[in-house]
């Protein structure tokens, strides 16, 4: 059962891995945040004068300190008041620091999702129909979510952590070079268990990043599917499948918890440890006049200061790289080709609506080896309406997403118009034509605003006089709310025939010169059926109208019907002529609907 498969990437682990490489392709997110650059300088320069300042302290109290063994109470009660001055500064120069860092991580965010967001909207239909809902919904939430703590925090924390190592070691060196040297010693040593650490955290990072994706699809899916996982009396089920998820999130977490525990204990015990030596060796300099007890205190201080640095840096690191493993996730949507990418330039508009389909084979990118549609031909006069009919499988709804330009034909051509259909901006061909499918989604705002939806820019009249040809003024204006009532998500306040109706206004309201009508009333009753097919009667007036249907009933009246069996076609005429056909595919599945 492929639908509960989890998700393997098996070149995931090495995408991840910082590189030169992979920090050039990270930092393309970087444009993002070049309009706030100002206010990004600005906020470096607190940072650094709040790393500064943090710095002096160390020097402050070793004077302190030294100011003990003197008389002088004046130059004590300084040294005390420069500290407070300088605690006060590092508080007003955090306060910026932090609030400027948001403001720029708040806005490059909110435009990263906005084009994340737009890019997602324009990616080809072969990208979609590779993809579940949850994985992509996983990229703008999980992902973003994770690079906002690293713009917010991770980042500034960084550097504020380079810029205390690389003054503490400064200063430290102008203190006492023996001291130094001897710090210095043990950090070839903790770097390399480091790194060493960095690749067991990262890979269990990226498990456990995969794992929380895996248990939020399986929160998509089941919510999506709520009223069949009800039918089936499948909550527990559910409820079992998310559960083994979430503890495999569990495991993962814990065992990358250990060991980033782990390493947090080396740090630890090399910090102290170090600490230990420092004071033991600065002590017997002091006893050799070598330094005094201020300096000691002042090179202590600074070792404390470099030691966290050096130890809060593996952490960062760690979020640095699960950044890098986001950001790339990220990238793969943004190097989907887009499907303005294959618009040819022309300003060419769809007048008369006429189809050609001329020696078309098709095969969904997802299976290629499997042809779908197998040197089709077929003509569509303007204003005709034809119907396709034959068994599940024969190519009906791919003929419709062909002419809609979700796919691209493996051989041979379409055209609109006499005009090749790749002759068209994509914008142009899409907008010359609508679509009323079986399973209507509608979006979870009002019933006007689904009606608007069609045009945008039309009137509260024209949506008015749309719903009115669509049959849906009677069952709107019953509601309290008429037409600000709230249709639920993908419209489930509603009952089938009205969201056909109201799918159908929406149609009328865009004015198309193509109408796709995929099996608009086969799931409805009678009674919905008839106020329906009176609303498509409507609606297919003046237009090219394309019908699926599987009730052979409701395109008695078409002008023809193409008949298709495993993507060919094998009979056309109208529905007397192939009635007429003793042999004929048509008369048999009009035959086994009327039960005969």
């Amino acid at each position: 059962m492929a639908r509960f498969g989890r998700r393997k990437n098996d070149d995931d682990e090495a995408k991840k891995k910082i590189t030169k490489a992979s920090l050039k392709k990270s930092l393309r997110l970087f444009k993002y945040v070049k309009p706030y650059a100002g206010t990004f300088a600005v906020g470096l320069v607190f940072l650094f004068l709040s790393s500064a300042a943090s710095m002096v302290f160390p020097y402050l109290t070793g004077q302190l300190v030294d100011a003990a063994n003197t008389d002088f109470l004046d130059q004590i009660n300084r040294i005390a008041l420069l500290l407070l001055g300088v605690f006060f500064l590092n508080a007003v120069f955090s306060f910026f620091r932090i609030y400027l860092f948001a403001i720029v991580t708040q806005k490059t965010l909110a435009s990263l999702r906005q084009a994340t967001y737009y890019q997602l909207i324009r990616l080809k239909m072969k990208f979609f129909s590779e993809r579940r809902v949850g994985e992509l919904n996983s990229r703008i939430s999980s992902d973003i979510s994770l690079l906002q703590e690293t713009l917010t925090t991770t980042i500034a924390e960084f550097l504020r952590q380079i810029i205390i190592i690389v003054i503490g070691i400064a200063l430290l060196t102008y203190i006492s070079g023996k001291l130094t040297l001897l710090m210095l010693a043990l950090v070839p040593v903790v770097v390399l268990v480091a790194v060493l650490f960095g690749k067991k955290i990262r890979k269990l990072s990226k498990e456990a990043q995969d794992a929380v994706a895996d248990s939020n699809v399986i929160v998509e899916e089941t919510l999506q599917g709520i009223a069949t996982v009800k039918a089936f009396v499948n909550e527990r089920f559910e409820y079992l499948r998310y559960k083994k998820r979430t503890d495999d999130v569990i495991g993962v977490s814990l065992k990358g918890a250990k060991w980033r525990g782990a390493f947090a204990s080396f740090i630890i015990f090399c910090l102290f440890g170090s600490i230990v030596a420092v004071i033991w060796y600065g002590v017997v300099l002091v006893q050799e006049d070598q330094l005094s007890i201020g300096d000691l205190f002042t090179f202590i201080l600074y070792s404390v200061f470099v030691g966290a640095s050096l130890g809060g840096i593996a952490d960062l690191y760690s979020q640095l790289q699960k950044a890098i493993g986001a950001t790339e996730n990220l990238l793969e949507i943004f190097d989907e080709d887009k499907e303005e990418e294959q618009e040819k330039q022309f300003s060419k508009k769809i007048t008369e609506g006429k189809i050609s389909f001329k020696a078309v084979d098709f095969a969904y990118p997802s299976r290629s080896d499997v042809e779908v549609l197998k040197n089709l031909s077929f003509e569509i006069e303007s204003g005709q309406q034809v119907a396709l009919v034959g068994p599940s499988g024969a190519g009906k709804s791919t003929i419709t997403s062909l002419i809609l330009k979700f796919f691209e034909v493996s051989k041979g051509e379409i055209l609109i118009d006499k005009l090749k259909i790749n002759e068209y901006a994509l914008a142009d061909l899409r907008s010359a034509m609508a679509i009323v499918p079986q399973d209507v989604v509608l979006f979870g705002g009002s019933i006007y605003d689904n009606i608007l939806y069609g045009n945008p820019d039309a009137s509260k009249k024209e949506v008015k006089e749309a719903a009115r040809k669509a049959n849906a003024v009677e069952f709107i204006e019953a509601f309290p709310d008429g037409y600000d009532t709230l249709v639920g998500e993908r419209g489930v306040q509603l009952s089938g025939g009205q969201r056909q109706r109201i799918a159908i206004a929406r149609a009328i309201l865009k004015n198309p010169k193509i109408l796709i009508l995929d099996e608009a009333t086969s799931s409805l009753d009678s009674k919905s059926e008839q106020l329906v097919q009176q609303a498509l009667d409507e609606l297919m007036k003046g237009r090219t109208s394309l019908v699926i249907a599987h009730r052979l009933s409701t395109i008695q009246k078409a002008d023809n019907i193409l008949v298709l069996q495993e993507g060919r076609l094998v009979e056309s005429g109208n529905h007397q002529e192939l009635l007429a056909k003793e042999d004929g595919l048509y008369r048999d599945l009009k035959t086994l609907q009327m039960g005969v």
